[in-house]
Order: structure tokens, then C-alpha cells, then sequence
């Protein structure tokens, strides 16, 4: 067992903002390597300033604390040809480089794939953008709603009484950033075998359309196949009844695959037991759903936990956010961390609770208290550690 990671001694360079790009480095950075944020000197990622929740501490916004902790600030102009050298030095030592922006920017920065593997050509240059390079859809706004809305999640969501419902997190975001992760990752393994740089591009779009593989699929060789969201209650458009989240007297209860007469067997309720063809709980699914939310909702939730429990039923409670936090369960995975840095205001130091990275190595979770870095921070320090290397 080692206490190093595995990419320690790789150069990171994070050309990216707010959120797919900068969560893909953060990743990379979990992992070991050593991350460098290359920020415009005027205000810097314009994550800093779009506030997830309104919250905003020491300046900068929640978001981008916790998504650009244990990187390094270099501030830079990239229209300006001083500022150019310094950044060209860095793009010589980096093993890899990541870009958000839209298609075609970077290249007329001078900072293309095809300008930079001149200068270094070893690197992975990775990009993520809202919907590929190409197509008709490559310029539109690459947000995570649209993303969303665009790949047609918002229509999996909900039942047949609703409007499209989108998912309540950056999901796009968040799934691209770890696609883009998993082939940097791949790109220097390669690399490591080979000696070859080369490219890693992914998208928001992409990153939704293999969320949805099981249902794309399905459609692409039978184009009957389409979306049809159930009655209410119902929590997959694919799956029978009683698959579904249904109301408990203090609560609300998942219940997943299981028997229809079964389930109402254990629960008492008869009207259920006469569903004996399993072809029934798709015909019969509105029916059978009503039926059980009105009588689940007659007991609390861990009522029917312990009967549901016993007989190996696959449900569980649906938690609140304070209820998960404060679960033992929750608890158990110590998937918390606090991460420090000193104030800009030389007052006192701020600490942020946030999540370590979801993977462990030799049993070992992965923590970091390093904080996000002030706008600019490390310019000086990087300038002259690069110098002195190319001086030698």
C-alpha cells in the first residue's frame, strides 16, 4: 500500500468555467494531480460570480468554492502578448489541458489543439462543449437545462399529469465532467504506453443522450417505443406497477421491482391479490397505484419499513436533505469534508463543508482541505517556478 495517488506528478491546466470544465480538473485534482486555473485578470471565471443558492463567502460564490478546491490561480490575458509567454511556458510542461468554451474560441486565442500539440506534443487536450463541434445545435448557449431539455430527460420525469419535469441538479454538468475525467484518464494510460498525446471531446448533450442508452436504444430498433409516463405515483416510464413513491402518513415510501399480490399480501391490502397475471401490473398500473397510495398513506413510513424490510421487499424511505445528512448511513460513508483558505480581507480564515471525491483507493478515501484559490493568487510563484525551469 502507497500513500501517493494515482496522478500524482501530472500538470493540469484549467482553461474552463463554471462548471463541466472546472469539475473535470477538480476530479483530476482528487487524484492526485497538481491543478492550475487559468483565469482573464478581470474578474476571473464567471463561476465566481453565479451563486448556486445565493450564498457567497469571501467573494466568491459556493459554487465556485467547492468546485475549484485544491487548484492554483494564474491570471492571465489572452489577447495580450505578454501575458502569452507566461501561458505558452505552462502549456510546454502540462500533461493536460482543459477547455469549455465554444467551439472555435480557443483556436482564435492561438491556444487550438493543433497550436498547442506544436508546442507540446504530448499533451491531452480535452474539451467539453454544450453539444459538439459540429451540427446545428454547436453554437447554442451550452447550459445544463438546455442540455437537458434538448436530449428529452424532462419527459422521463414526473407522470402523465405533469409538464416536462427537469431533473433539480446540474446534471448535465456533472455527468459531462465526469465523462471528460474518465478519458483524460484513458488518454494518459495511453499515453504512458505510447508516448501519444492527443484529444479527449465530450459534451452536456452526449453526456445526456448515454444516460438515456437503455431508452434510445429501444427506440432506434423499434421506433413504437416511446415515452409514455404513467399515472401518478409511477417512477419509471419502463417499469410495471408497483414500481413507483408513494405517500406514508409522515412521509414517503420507493418501492422497486416486486410482486403485485405479493406486496398486497404483506400489507393487508386485498385488492391487490387479485392481480395474479403479471401482464396485469402494466395494464393495470393506474389502478394498482392509486390503490396502494391510498393505503400506504394510512401508516407512518417505518410501519410498512418493518413489514416491507422482514419479507425482503426492495423499498426505501424518501429522505430529506436534513434527514440524509443526518443519518447514520450517511454518516457511515464519511463523504464529508471542510475545505480552508485564507480570507482576501486578511481576517479569518474561511471553512467550507463540501463532499470528498466518491471514489476510494487501498481502502483509502480521498480528502483534500486545500480551498479554492483567490483570483490571480499563485501568478507570481508560478511565473517564476516556470522561468527557473526553462532555465535549466
Amino acid at each position: 500500500m502507497t500513500d501517493s495517488l494515482p496522478l500524482d506528478g501530472m500538470l493540469v491546466l484549467d482553461f474552463s468555467q463554471f462548471l463541466a470544465g472546472p469539475m473535470a480538473a477538480t476530479r483530476l485534482g482528487d487524484l492526485g494531480a497538481r491543478v492550475i486555473k487559468i483565469e482573464r485578470p478581470q474578474g476571473g471565471d464567471i463561476g465566481r460570480r453565479l451563486a448556486f443558492a445565493g450564498i457567497v463567502e469571501d467573494g466568491d460564490t459556493l459554487s465556485f468554492h467547492i468546485t475549484n478546491r485544491n487548484k492554483e490561480s494564474y491570471a492571465a490575458d489572452l489577447k495580450n502578448e505578454g501575458d502569452l509567454v507566461g501561458v505558452r511556458a505552462l502549456v510546454a510542461k502540462a500533461d493536460v489541458i482543459i477547455q469549455n468554451f465554444r467551439p472555435g474560441i480557443m483556436e482564435r486565442l492561438g491556444f487550438g489543439y493543433d497550436a498547442v500539440a506544436e508546442i507540446n506534443p504530448g499533451v491531452i487536450y480535452a474539451s467539453v462543449s454544450g453539444y459538439g463541434a459540429e451540427g446545428p445545435w454547436k453554437d447554442r448557449p451550452g447550459q445544463d437545462l438546455l442540455a437537458q431539455s434538448l436530449s428529452g430527460l424532462p419527459w422521463l420525469n414526473g407522470s402523465s399529469e405533469d409538464p416536462p419535469v427537469p431533473v433539480g441538479v446540474a446534471i448535465a454538468d456533472i455527468i459531462a465532467s465526469i465523462h471528460l475525467a474518465s478519458g483524460i484518464t484513458a488518454a494518459l494510460l495511453r499515453r504512458e504506453r505510447t508516448g501519444l498525446g492527443g484529444r479527449v471531446d465530450t459534451s452536456l448533450l452526449e453526456g445526456m443522450l448515454d444516460l438515456q442508452f437503455e431508452l434510445l436504444s429501444a427506440h432506434l430498433d423499434d421506433s413504437s417505443i416511446v415515452v409514455k409516463r404513467g399515472a401518478r405515483n409511477t417512477a419509471h416510464a419502463f417499469l410495471q406497477a408497483p414500481y413507483g413513491i408513494y405517500p406514508t402518513s409522515d412521509g414517503y415510501l420507493a418501492i422497486a421491482m416486486t410482486s403485485v399480490t405479493e406486496l398486497g399480501t404483506l400489507i393487508g391490502l386485498a385488492e391487490l391479490e387479485q392481480y395474479t397475471d403479471p401482464d396485469t401490473w402494466w395494464t393495470e398500473q393506474t389502478a394498482i397505484t392509486r390503490a396502494l397510495a391510498d393505503h400506504l398513506a394510512t401508516e407512518e413510513t417505518q410501519h410498512w419499513l418493518t413489514i416491507l424490510d422482514a419479507a425482503d421487499v426492495w423499498c426505501a424511505p424518501v429522505l430529506t436533505l436534513p434527514e440524509l445528512v443526518g443519518h447514520d448511513g450517511f454518516l457511515a460513508l464519511d463523504m464529508t469534508q471542510q475545505v480552508t483558505r485564507l480570507s482576501a480581507a486578511g481576517g479569518a480564515p474561511v471553512h467550507l463543508q463540501t463532499l470528498r471525491a466518491p471514489v476510494r483507493f487501498d481502502g483509502r478515501t480521498l480528502k483534500n482541505n486545500r480551498g479554492a484559490p483567490h483570483l490571480g493568487a499563485h501568478t507570481k510563484a508560478i511565473r517564476a517556478e516556470f522561468r527557473e525551469e526553462a532555465a535549466q
